[in-house]
């Protein structure tokens, strides 16, 4: 294969990859074939022996993460390129990775690799400390949630195992075709068109048999609208800023009415957990609540927790020399119940590079390099359990921004009793491009993971309610100043994604490392071979 073919061919996998994506392509039938290019390209320098790969790979998944999460950039210049170089070059490792495993394993049995490898990435990358998870492959059909009402038993890492199966077919096709191998062409057009089928029929049943019997609450999202740029961190404008939400909820609030929910960091300035009664926002907060005193309020504050003893301190404390106190901050969701009782729920899904330095313990000296988006930055406390906010109204799980894009930790508030599904998130630091239409999208997935609803109240937008089949029952526009009322259904049912979560990503990565070390054994011993018969 020529450098130009190469070129050409990683070029078209990442176009397609991103055709088939949510808000960029919007065709996710691209998505099924996507790989089949790269796989050519593959599949040559295999038969040429070609050494160097490694850049042609790499083509191929930086113009996907470049062309699907370009929109990082009107956040942070830096954030977008280490999300885009870094990511693309993880992807080209695996892929590299799975090269070199064909070696050792053969051409054919080379291609278990290929599933193994990249679902247990993708795994990976859902739970340690660099998580970037948007490009997950099952997240290509958030948008299409008709297609994959099997989620509730797979998750999304079952989707991304889907679009694999689907371009190794595709890709065995075209290659026996231009061999003109016919019994191999019609086995393997068989095969795709019914592993291509059967996740549609699954899916089509599976959606008729589920009924949510849960009760319905009445519940009121609240979006102000407030530019994360210019306004919301001014200080200036903060009672204003309340007075707003307020106003905007109350216009909605019924006697019916058993939630409030208002965005992240609605009140964005530090509060005090220790002192939270003393703090003005929070007394005009409670005036709002008294009026409505069988509603519950939840609300995204940024808060603080001082440590009164020294020994119980995280890794992310900070200290204040003058008082000779340590404390946590926090992206936190405050839930005052109808008894005004106070629980707060501290987001445990950090935002890389802006709510969090990886590894804190270790590279804790790098927080003053941390992007600055307003409000607290550095690395922010987390909790280790999902708090579920309790009321006689029901019990709601408080997702913050990000953590909504992680389907097996949103299992962990369903094991706790969740019934719903609160999102509360501020994706206006995007602007109006795909990437908080994508956020909106992703959240779809976990109704069906999980089957609860969704109450979603973002700043700027998309504020929405969610139904457990992930169809969006009632959307607000983007950029405008308004609040929802709707009702959603509240259900204790538990699926089996929620009892087992991403056990495929478990499984994958026990097959990727029997791989490995397969390889890994296969090249030494060939090795050892090669030397005797130099010697001899």
């Amino acid at each position: 294969m020529t450098k130009v073919a190469a070129i050409f061919y990683a070029l078209l996998s990442g176009f397609l990859l991103s055709l088939g994506w949510p808000e960029i392509g919007n065709f996710p039938y691209a998505i099924f074939v996507a790989f089949v290019p790269l796989l050519w390209v593959e599949d040559k320098f295999l038969e040429q022996n070609q050494k160097h790969t490694f850049g042609y790979f790499y083509l191929a998944f930086f113009t996907w993460n470049l062309l699907t999460t370009w929109w990082i950039y009107y956040a942070s210049f830096f954030g977008a390129v280490m999300a885009i170089v870094l990511n693309a070059l993880f992807q080209t490792i695996v892929f590299q990775v799975f090269h070199y495993a064909r070696k050792q394993m053969g051409a054919k049995k080379g291609y278990f690799a290929f599933f193994a490898l990249w679902i247990a990435f993708e795994y990976l990358h859902l739970n340690w400390e660099l998580s970037w998870p948007w490009l997950t492959l099952g997240n290509a059909f958030a948008n299409h949630p008709s297609w994959i009402q099997w989620y509730e038993y797979t998750g999304v890492l079952g989707g991304s195992f889907w679009v694999l199966l689907l371009n190794y077919f595709s890709f065995k096709l075209l290659k026996n075709a231009v061999k003109k191998h016919g019994f191999y062409v019609f086995a393997n057009t068989f095969l795709l068109l019914i592993f291509t089928a059967l996740p549609f029929y699954f899916s089509g049943r599976i959606k008729k048999q589920w009924k949510d019997n849960g009760k319905e609450k009445e519940i009121v999202v609240v979006q102000p609208n407030i530019d994360p740029y210019n306004e919301k961190f001014n200080p200036e404008t903060i009672d204003l800023q309340l007075q707003k939400m307020l106003q905007l909820a109350e216009q909605k609030i019924t006697s019916h009415t058993a939630f409030i929910i208002f965005p992240e960091t609605a009140l964005p300035f530090t509060i005090w957990e220790n002192e939270i009664e003393e703090n003005p926002q929070y007394k005009a907060i409670m005036k709002l609540k008294n009026k409505f005193p069988n509603a519950c309020i939840l609300i995204g504050i940024s808060s603080a927790k001082y440590y009164e003893n020294p020994q119980e301190k995280s890794p992310t404390a900070r200290y204040i020399p003058r008082a000779d106190l340590w404390y946590d901050s926090y992206n936190t969701a405050l839930f005052i119940d109808e008894n005004n009782h106070l629980t707060f729920y501290h987001k445990s899904k950090l935002v890389l590079g802006v709510e969090k330095i990886p590894y804190p313990a270790v590279f804790k000296y790098f927080e003053k390099f941390a992007i600055n988006l307003g409000g607290t930055t550095g690395s922010l406390g987390q909790q280790k359990e999902r708090t579920v906010f309790q009321s006689r109204n029901g019990r709601i799980a408080p997702a913050i921004c990000y953590e909504s894009v992680y389907g097996e930790f949103m299992t962990k508030y369903i094991q706790n009793g969740a019934e719903a599904i609160a999102v509360i998130t501020n994706d206006g630091w995007w602007e109006d491009t795909p990437g908080y239409k994508q956020h909106l999208a992703y959240a779809r997935l976990r109704c069906i993971e999980t089957r609860k609803s969704i109450a979603r109240s973002a700043n700027t937008g998309i504020s929405a309610f969610i139904d457990s089949y992930g169809n969006i029952i009632q959307k607000s526009e983007w950029w405008k100043e308004e609040a929802l009322r709707n009702k959603i259904k509240f259900n204790d049912y538990q699926t089996f994604y929620v009892k087992y979560g991403d056990y495929i990503g478990r499984l994958m990565s026990f097959l990727a490392v029997l791989i490995l070390l397969f390889s890994i054994v296969r090249a030494v011993t060939n090795e050892k071979h090669s030397w005797k018969y130099k010697e001899a």
